[in-house]
């Protein structure tokens, strides 16, 4: 089904629908492979819109696919390189899906959710106002929001139910979930790719503020990252030269349609309410904006 040139929920005969998340179609290729299909499905206070984002799955998929190419000496990914016509059932279209599909492998995914934080916003700046810390992690006083950290912060979370809210963790938390070794993993690699992601970005003027991964084992313990990479949609993009401390900087996600239903009498629970199409486009806009800035080669990448 697909709104225009949007496309809100994908239908592949032939193919087993496993799961529809917010954002994503999850298809079963076989025991060993998924196809995940990235839909312009927009999220906001953990509700899905009605409204699709125009081009959104596919700057997603674009964003991450980047990144995944990026990561692979730090962590192997799920990408297995395979084409959406090779898994396809014969004579299924898949125009449509061609630049926002992927066929990955077939993994167990964790049960947290791997949040990185440089920057002192969002749950982090709540928590710091009433607790002087962050998800247990004591700070400096005198902070303000939207100052960078004076350290990268592992801040785990359990993965919520759809409509539920993420609960942020401690890392013994976490251990004791996944145990200590892989915990420690997961928590290293994640804070070297942030790392890594976040001085490619601010040499392309954008602050990557904060993020969060997602990783899964294979049937012999391999970790792998999986889903999607520093994304808008799960990360925090600043414009640099926009940037100051004590408020909250724009960005270039989906913060636009928020300050939309921040606007309305809305309860933030489902259904959400019909999106303006001058607000879809605006946010697509943005979307597109952070893809154009964070892939374009360099001078400097030639080095």
């Amino acid at each position: 089904m697909s709104s225009g040139d949007a496309l809100f929920q994908s239908e592949i005969p032939g193919l087993a629908l496993l799961a529809r998340g917010k954002v994503r179609d999850i298809y079963a290729v076989d025991d060993d492979y998924l196809l995940i299909v990235t839909t312009d499905r927009l999220s906001a206070y953990d509700v899905v819109m009605p409204d699709p984002v125009p081009g959104k799955g596919e700057v997603l998929t674009r964003i991450s696919n980047f990144w995944f190419n990026m990561m692979t000496d730090i962590l192997p990914n799920h990408l297995t390189g395979r084409t959406l016509d090779s898994v396809l059932p014969p004579a299924t279209p898949g125009k449509s899906l061609e630049c926002r599909s992927i066929v990955c492998r077939r993994l167990s995914p964790l049960p947290i959710e791997a949040v990185v934080r440089g920057y002192l916003i969002g749950s982090g700046w709540r928590d710091y106002q009433s607790t002087g810390r962050v998800c247990g992690i004591s700070l400096p006083a005198g902070l303000q929001q939207a100052s960078r950290l004076p350290e990268v912060l592992f801040t785990p979370a359990t993965k919520a139910d759809a409509g539920d809210h993420d609960e942020n963790i401690s890392f013994e938390k976490t251990v004791k979930l996944i145990g200590h070794d892989l915990a420690a993993r997961v928590r290293d690699c994640s804070i070297r790719i942030y790392e890594r992601a976040a001085e490619h970005a601010l040499a392309r003027g954008i602050i990557i503020a904060d993020t969060k991964f997602e990783f899964g084992l294979d049937g012999d313990g391999r970790l792998y990252l999986i889903d999607e990479v520093l994304t808008p949609d799960s990360s925090r993009f600043w414009p640099l030269d926009s940037y100051r401390t004590g408020t909250s900087p724009p960005s270039f996600d989906k913060q636009f349609v928020r300050d939309y239903l921040d606007t309305l009498d809305w309860n933030r629970t489902a259904p959400g309410p019909k999106i303006p199409p001058a607000i879809l486009q605006k946010t697509s806009e943005k979307y597109r904006d952070a893809l154009r800035i964070l892939t374009a080669p360099q001078e400097s990448d030639k080095i």
